[in-house]
């Protein structure tokens, strides 16, 4: 018989060959996703490639799901975790609407699926950005990376892609700046993700959540602000 150990150690290795570069236990979250609150607004964006390995198994993907009116989530890692998690935290946030007659805070969605991914971390690979509006907190954006942490953040960023851009998104954002130079800059931010990394790609997704409305946008892959078109 073979130990669990041993089963594990070839698991690792199979791993490792099948993703060079990549250390045992080390994963790709395959994705660029983000999300920076504005003066009028929360803008949230995202890549579209969904991938399996090395292969594009969904280059269209919406990786922007609603919660609820005025609230968000950013997904990545395991599509059919996020999707699942996103689908749970929608119900409990309708059942908390009609039982108070109130709309759920943007901390609230938070930390419910911040519970959820803690008590199941063993078994799923989820990131994902929470952001919004509500009556009580105003515009905030909430990330829970893959250990299950629920923080509060001035502005996010997940994804494999993410590691490229945090130097432009702290050159070139400010809290005072409005929504749509906050969508200029999310479209800018990950189109050079997408340049850069393999595991995102496809077109960009934007929403623009303000307090009456919310505004969805997409850029197609020839209209990047930067990419392939643009060299």
């Amino acid at each position: 018989m073979i130990s669990t150990h041993a089963i594990q150690q070839q698991q690792q290795q199979q791993m490792s060959a099948d993703y060079p570069g990549m250390k045992p236990n080390e994963v790709s979250t395959g994705t660029t996703i983000m999300a920076i609150p504005t003066a009028d607004g929360v803008v949230v964006g995202a890549d579209s490639r969904v991938s399996t390995g090395s292969y594009v198994a969904n280059r269209v993907s919406d990786k922007i799901s609603q919660l609820s009116k005025h609230i968000v989530c950013c997904r990545s890692g395991s599509a059919a975790d996020t999707q699942a998690l996103t689908d749970y935290v929608r119900f409990y946030l309708q059942n908390l609407l009609v039982e108070t007659g109130r709309e759920p805070t943007v901390k609230t969605a938070a930390h419910l699926m911040g519970r959820l991914c803690y008590d199941n971390k063993e078994r799923l690979l989820a990131g994902v950005i929470i952001g919004g509006w509500d009556a009580s907190d105003g515009f905030s954006v909430y990330q829970i990376p893959l250990g299950a942490t629920c923080l509060k953040v001035p502005f996010a960023l997940s994804g494999s892609g993410s590691g490229y851009i945090y130097g432009l998104i702290d050159s070139e954002y400010r809290a005072d700046m409005t929504a749509e130079a906050g969508r200029v800059l999310v479209k800018k931010a990950i189109s050079h993700a997408m340049a850069r990394d393999g595991s995102s790609g496809g077109i960009i997704r934007t929403v623009v959540i303000k307090p009456g409305s919310n505004d969805r946008d997409y850029t197609p892959g020839n209209e990047l602000p930067f990419g392939p078109t643009g060299y």
